[in-house]
Order: C-alpha cells, then sequence, then structure tokens
C-alpha cells in the first residue's frame, strides 16, 4: 500500500504531531494538567472536573476538550491547537468535523504512553444513535491491550500484524521487529494504519486482503491477530467483528494457517473465541484445531459467556442494541447449534521443529503477573527444558521450589484434633497457578532446595515411606515434569 494513502498529506501529517508535540498532548502531559482525580474521572467518562481544568482554552486544553471529552469547540481555537496542520486539511481528512457552531472530533485520536498517538474511528459510545460505519476501525479497547499484553517480544525480523486495524498491535512490533507487515481487509482501516504509522515515526508494509490472503507464500518470526473472532451465524454488518465465517471457525481457520507462515522458530499469537457445545469438552474441540500442524499450542481460556450476555455485549458494541430481531436470530442460531456458552482467550503456537509437539488447552482465569507475554515466553522456554530430556535426565537434575510458593491447608476438627482434608500449593507470582496435592507431592516440592538431584531426593522419600526406589522414579517423572511445566519447581542450572 502506498505510504500516501493516508487520511492527510504526509506535510500534514508531520504538522499534526508537531501540534500534538507542542502541545503534550500524551497520556502524561494531559494527567499533569488534569490532576489525578479529574484524570481518573475521564476514566470513567465523567468529563466534569476535565472540563473545569480546560476552561483557559490554551493549546492542550482545547486538544483534552476536543478529542478527550468530545467537546465541540470554537473554530479559531481548534485551528490554534492544530497549527501548524491547517483546519481545512484537518477537515478534509475527517480528524476533526463541523457540528453546531464550532468543531469536533472527527476521529479517535488517543494519547497512546507517553510517546505515540493513535487513529481511530470515534466509538458508538460518545455518538448514541449515530450508526457505525460497517469499516468501523476500533481503537484501543479490552480486547487490544489483551493481546498486547499476551504478545511475546523477542528481537525479530520480520513480524505480521493480521487484522490490523487502526494499528496498535503493529505499533508494538515496530519496538522489536526490523519488518513490520500489517493486513486488514478494509481499505478503510488501512488509511488508519497508515496515519497512525507516520504519525509514530514508523513505516510497515500496508496490504490489503482477508486473513492470511495477502501474505501467501511468506514467512514471518512472529505473528500476532486480533481478528473479527465474534461467533455467530457468520453474518457480516461491521468488519472488526464478523468474519463471514459460521461459528468459531475463524480460530480453526488461523491455525491451519500457522504452519505456512511461519519460519523455524516462529510464533504466532491470536486472540479467539469457541463455543461451548452441550455433551462436549470444549478443550477437546479447540485441541483439534492444531492436530497436523506439527506446531506446540498453548491456549488459556481468560473469559466464559453465556449466549445473552454474549449478543448483548457484541449488540450494543455496535449500537444494535434496540434491534429484536437481529438479538432474536442470533439466540436461535446459539439454540439451534447447542451452544451453551462462548470462551475467550489467547492461542500462542510455535514453530519448535520437534516430531512429537505439545498441545495443552486450558482454563486459566486467575490474575497473572503482567506481562502475560512474559509468562507464555517462560511456558514455551519450560517445554524446550522438558522435551530436551528423557526420564533419566529428570532425575539427574537438582529443583528449587518457585519463589514465594504458598501452602494452604484446610481441614476439620475431630475427636483426635484437626485432621487434614485438602492441601493446596499456590504460586504468589508469575501465572498464580492452585494445585491439590497429595503428601508425596508435598514432600518432593518441600524437599526442592536446589542441593539434591531428583534421583537422591527420591531415594530418602522411598526410604522414609517404605516404597521402592524404582516404583517411586517412575511415578515421580510425569508428576515433575507437570511441576516444572507449571514453574511450581524451577530446574537449577548453576
Amino acid at each position: 500500500m502506498d505510504r500516501h494513502d493516508m487520511l492527510l498529506s504526509p506535510a500534514g501529517v508531520d504538522a499534526l504531531r508537531t501540534a500534538l508535540t507542542l502541545a503534550r498532548f500524551t497520556a502524561n502531559g494531559i494527567a499533569d494538567r488534569l490532576g489525578p482525580q479529574a484524570t481518573g474521572a475521564v476514566a470513567r467518562n465523567d468529563y466534569r472536573a476535565a472540563l473545569r481544568a480546560t476552561e483557559d482554552r490554551d493549546r492542550l486544553a482545547t486538544l483534552i476538550r476536543v478529542f478527550i471529552c468530545d467537546q465541540s469547540e470554537p473554530e479559531a481555537a481548534v485551528a490554534a491547537a492544530l497549527a501548524p496542520l491547517a483546519v481545512d486539511e484537518a477537515l478534509a481528512g475527517g480528524i476533526v468535523e463541523r457540528h453546531g457552531d464550532g468543531l469536533r472530533a472527527g476521529v479517535d485520536l488517543e494519547p497512546y504512553g507517553d510517546e505515540w498517538w493513535v487513529l481511530a474511528d470515534v466509538p458508538a459510545s460518545a455518538r448514541p444513535g449515530r450508526p457505525l460505519h460497517a469499516e468501523h476501525v476500533l481503537g484501543i479497547g479490552g480486547a487490544t491491550q489483551t493481546l498486547i499484553s499476551a504478545t511475546v517480544r523477542p528481537t525479530v525480523d520480520t513480524a505480521l500484524d493480521l487484522g490490523t486495524g487502526s494499528g496498535v498491535q503493529a505499533l508494538h512490533l515496530g519496538t522489536h521487529a526490523r519488518r513490520v507487515t500489517a493486513t486488514d481487509v478494509s481499505e478503510r482501516a488501512l488509511r488508519f494504519a497508515a496515519t497512525t504509522a507516520a504519525l509514530n515515526g514508523q513505516d510497515w508494509e500496508l496490504l490489503r486482503g482477508d486473513m492470511v490472503a495477502p501474505v501467501a507464500g511468506r514467512r514471518f518470526d512472529l505473528v500476532v491477530s486480533n481478528p473479527p473472532f465474534v461467533v455467530g451465524p457468520g453474518t457480516t454488518t461491521h468488519v472488526y467483528r464478523d468474519s463471514g465465517r459460521v461459528g468459531d471457525a475463524i480460530g480453526a481457520e488461523l491455525a491451519a494457517a500457522a504452519p505456512g507462515l511461519l519460519t523455524e522458530g516462529g510464533t504466532m499469537q491470536y486472540l479467539a473465541n469457541w463455543v461451548h457445545v452441550t455433551g462436549e469438552d470444549w478443550a477437546e474441540r479447540v485441541t483439534g484445531w492444531f492436530a497436523g500442524t506439527g506446531l506446540d499450542a498453548w491456549v488459556i481460556q481468560r473469559e466464559v459467556a453465556d449466549p445473552m450476555a454474549y449478543v448483548n455485549l457484541w449488540l450494543t458494541d455496535v449500537g444494535e442494541s434496540a434491534d429484536p430481531q437481529r438479538m432474536a436470530a442470533w439466540l436461535d442460531w446459539f439454540d439451534a447449534h447447542k451452544v451453551e456458552a462462548i470462551g475467550f482467550g489467547i492461542v500462542s503456537l510455535r514453530r519448535s521443529g520437534h516430531d512429537q509437539p505439545v498441545v495443552r488447552v486450558e482454563d486459566l482465569r486467575q490474575r497473572v503477573e503482567p506481562p502475560l507475554g512474559d509468562r507464555i515466553g517462560e511456558w514455551f522456554a519450560r517445554q524446550d527444558w522438558l522435551r530436551a530430556r528423557d526420564t533419566e535426565g529428570l532425575l539427574a537434575a537438582r529443583y528449587r521450589a518457585a519463589d514465594g510458593l504458598q501452602l494452604r491447608q484446610e481441614a476439620t476438627m475431630g475427636d483426635d484434633g484437626w485432621a487434614v482434608d485438602r492441601q493446596v500449593l499456590a504460586m504468589p507470582r508469575g501465572l498464580r497457578w492452585s494445585e491439590e496435592i497429595d503428601p508425596l507431592v508435598l514432600a518432593l516440592v518441600g524437599g526442592a532446595d536446589g542441593r539434591l538431584a531428583l534421583r537422591d531426593q527420591l531415594a530418602l522419600l522411598a526410604a522414609a515411606h517404605d516404597v521402592a526406589p524404582d516404583e517411586l522414579a517412575e511415578a515421580a517423572g510425569p508428576i515433575v515434569a507437570h511441576l516444572v511445566e507449571r514453574g511450581i519447581v524451577e530446574p537449577v542450572t548453576d
């Protein structure tokens, strides 16, 4: 895509960047101007304190009122705030629009961190009753932030953002990839993404097409995607949400495409929804997506919604909540396909080159230590460590319990005092897993202080519990592998 195909001319983009920089229209600049109370209120869409703090209407105040508080302001004030960008070009590019006697935001111009800005469409919530464009371009929402946090961040040569929208994921890729490619089915979205890239001094290859079609035959070191993953009958009304695929097929389609997209050692991560069908195991369903791919896969389910809540969420998202026929048709489709719930989560795939890939599909709904991407990278590293060792290798290694590991017990008072009913190991850091364990595993973890090889530790346990050492070693192998995978015990490498 031609880099000049933007909302503004290249000179206009430079002028807008100059205006935003001069005003210090950044997250920190706005917070400093408004103060913590007003800043917190703005996050809740309460603009009263922010409007009181910007009544002087200097350059920064005007930009806050227009692009943060969605106010119409006098043209002269907006012109002064946007200078050196001419108002005529800002109007032609849709950056601002006429409203009443003044100008208001025509786009969502969001300061992102203290050095970036993201351009997207004004959200439905800001303009009630105004229907969203079929090619509406989303800004920074909850799903966007989930993928940002979950993405692994190695330094790579090539990176791909499938379905880039406003370009937020590509912005982050540009900090650790030498070359960034971004695709979208929407020409309109690509104009926003091109403007976002230029405004932030980045240069991406932008290609139009449906999902992987524009990059057929090419491979990348890192691929990310926040696709149109919404589950339903395949009706398409808004391209950011609706893929045109029936049910959760977009998630399976991306899994099938992953082997052809990744370089050796490459990683692909994407957000997905999947259906929970009555009488079926959702995890088995999703596991089937990766059959024959040859890729390591870790799928973590972060949320589950019932059909009514799900339909309400997505209809409200595009301002269609007052359409009872649309709701009924969607819910009827769920009923017809016995969908009792819809899961949301993160799919992480890796081309490891091993003959026997590791595939895990599981619930991980607890809060984890951010960023999740670091935790995902550590999980794959632990898989590499485990795969490089047979049972003898596991027995020869030394282990240390994770820092801060906690033991929680539940006990019942009886005639003979307290009787322990349940013992749970809990990780206060990392993935924060909780695991119910038996006394033998408790003894194994309790003795993991990094000094003895597992084989020697098991010999002591066998003697204490009057068990044959070989039998204990055979049973302990899979247990220790699981504890390592979870991060509950860590191999000592020094």
